[in-house]
């Protein structure tokens, strides 16, 4: 599974909204995988942020 599959799963499995940090506990993911996997959902509109510094999945 990519990283970014992995921050997505983590994120839809939070059910709110959730930080980068966050998504690293629940990913089990390195930081800067994390941060490159986000870069990548944000770009393609996979994740938005309701709220400064927290992500959740797209509607």
């Amino acid at each position: 599974m990519e990283s970014t599959e992995k921050v997505l799963e983590a994120i839809k499995k939070a059910g709110q909204p959730v930080s980068a940090g966050q998504i690293v506990e629940l990913s089990g993911l390195d930081r800067k995988e994390v941060d490159k996997a986000m870069k990548k959902l944000k770009t393609a509109g996979t994740i938005t942020s309701p709220k400064n510094c927290y992500w959740e999945a797209a509607k």
